[in-house]
């Protein structure tokens, strides 16, 4: 990799916030028993249960987003059932058929701005109850959304709490994809929190390997009795690391001190001052959201001169002329990458 790049397509670029490599250097020498059955982990379930003020919630630590969606899922329906979701959602588009290998059909409806609507949803829910050979089909058993979306929007807790209602009243589950979810927690437009979450969703995850650590995710079962065998199911599934102490560890800090707050205000920050750029240089977003992704459009030629200074995440073709490209921001951001950046966007 050429360091003379700025450095901008993924929040998962770098190995892990600092206070995580200071905490594995204290702890690397010390044993601890396997499969998270440590005081490590423990310790990270109580300050997340806290911070969810959901004292008696069923927390496991599972590696990757693709892997933990796909165990989630697999692992509270039966084969028979789907999982709605919007027609941009990661499980829809980028994570290779994984939900498919599990047996269960994701079912894409149309969303905007990255977002299922409620009224999407009651559409769609309304037309499968009045069919009259829906038992000769899949059926929805599940609904699937992320915080924040694909495309760095925000689910308001007006729109959750509308789509929560909907799921209880056609007997569905509600799963909340938290890959980016420091980056949807700390944007002043937010109003959603973890309590929300754990009132409003049967399942949810934290996301540590997009939002500061090594690698990690930390599913939140508000029921602690909903899904009694779900260690057992995640071992099955191959998710189970064996030195489990190494996930509790980064959530341990991660947690400590509101850092993952923290650490999602400032890469929200950089973005702002990129999409001003953006804006003082006449390159329309596509789509002004308020987290940690940038997305805009760009002509072929200005998309050849950037690449030779900043790397970026191409997304798609929007004409003839133009592509839509990201740029990313996160907790291993520097300031002088910004405003480099930032200059090199005003002067293409």
């Amino acid at each position: 990799m050429n360091t003379d790049i700025l450095q901008f397509q993924s929040d998962y670029q770098e190995t892990c916030h600092e206070n995580i490599l200071k905490r594995l250097t204290e702890e690397y020498r010390k044993p601890f028993p396997g499969y998270g059955s440590d005081s490590i982990c423990e310790a990270a379930k109580e300050k997340i249960r806290k911070a969810c003020q959901c004292p008696t919630a069923q927390v496991e630590f599972l590696v990757g987003g693709t892997q933990t969606n796909a165990t989630v899922i697999d692992s509270f329906l039966p084969s028979y059932q789907g999982i709605l979701c919007a027609d941009s959602g990661h499980i829809a588009v980028h994570e290779a058929g994984a939900i498919e290998l599990t047996r269960h059909k994701v079912l894409p409806l149309k969303g905007k701005d990255g977002k299922l609507s409620p009224k999407a949803l009651e559409a769609f829910l309304s037309d499968f109850s009045l069919d009259e050979n829906k038992a000769h089909t899949v059926q929805p058993g599940m609904v699937y959304l992320s915080q924040p979306t694909e495309y760095g929007s925000l689910y308001s807790k007006a729109e959750l709490t509308a789509i929560s209602e909907l799921c209880k009243k056609h007997q569905l589950l509600l799963f909340v994809d938290g890959a980016r979810l420091a980056y949807a927690l700390a944007a002043p437009e937010n109003d959603i929190n973890l309590p929300d979450l754990a009132k409003l969703c049967d399942v949810f995850y934290i996301g540590g390997t997009k939002c500061g650590a090594m690698f990690g995710e930390a599913v939140v079962i508000p029921d602690t009795g909903r899904l009694p065998h779900f260690f057992t199911s995640i071992k099955q599934h191959g998710a189970l690391l064996a030195k489990g102490w190494l996930l509790g560890l980064q959530f341990d800090e991660l947690f400590k001190d509101e850092l993952y707050l923290h650490i999602g205000e400032k890469a929200n920050a950089y973005a702002r001052e990129i999409k001003a750029a953006l804006k003082d240089a006449g390159l329309p977003l596509f789509g002004d959201y308020p987290t940690n992704q940038v997305f805009f459009v760009i002509s072929h030629e200005k998309m050849e001169q950037l690449k030779k200074q900043a790397q970026y995440a191409y997304m798609e073709r929007y004409d003839e002329n133009s592509s839509v490209i990201r740029f990313c921001t996160s907790w291993s951001t520097r300031e002088a990458d910004v405003k480099k950046c930032c200059e090199i966007i005003r002067g293409l």
